[in-house]
């Protein structure tokens, strides 16, 4: 396979119907980068400004999505007075996933299925039931 190597140019690039192995982006700029009809197993992306991102029709399976947010204290570009902009999840299938020590702060559930889904080992159905309960 040959390698073709692209410096500090303003050029466009596209390929059809081609394969890529291996690719790297490294301290580039890629604005509107649309992947269609792609198969990105073993993709990174690692230290990267994906706001505005969308992900629509994807396998995600054993997908790994750790250390998202704003730039921790100590890192280069933490700013104390920055605030992430919420994230948006519609229509995905979740089933047997897990949130770890997550900030889950104002997250909002409407008209999902949460048959089976534990908060800290307690079944959401018997905290929903034990507050209905208290109401009444």
């Amino acid at each position: 396979m040959q390698n073709i190597t692209i410096t500090q140019t303003d050029k466009l690039l596209e390929l059809k119907e081609g394969c890529m192995e291996e690719v790297k982006f490294l301290n580039a700029r890629v604005n509107k980068l649309l992947f269609n009809d792609v198969g990105l197993p073993g993709a990174k992306i690692v230290n990267a400004n994906l706001s505005d991102l969308e992900i629509e029709g994807a396998q995600l399976g054993g997908a790994y999505i750790h250390n998202i947010g704003m730039p921790p204290k100590g890192h280069p570009f933490y700013d104390p007075a920055a605030k992430q902009r919420p994230l948006k999840f519609e229509d995905c299938y979740l089933a047997g996933s897990e949130i770890i020590n997550c900030n889950l702060q104002d997250v909002q559930l409407r008209d999902c299925d949460t048959q089976g889904m534990t908060i800290n080992g307690i079944p959401v159905q018997e905290l929903l039931a034990a507050y209905e309960k208290q109401k009444a």
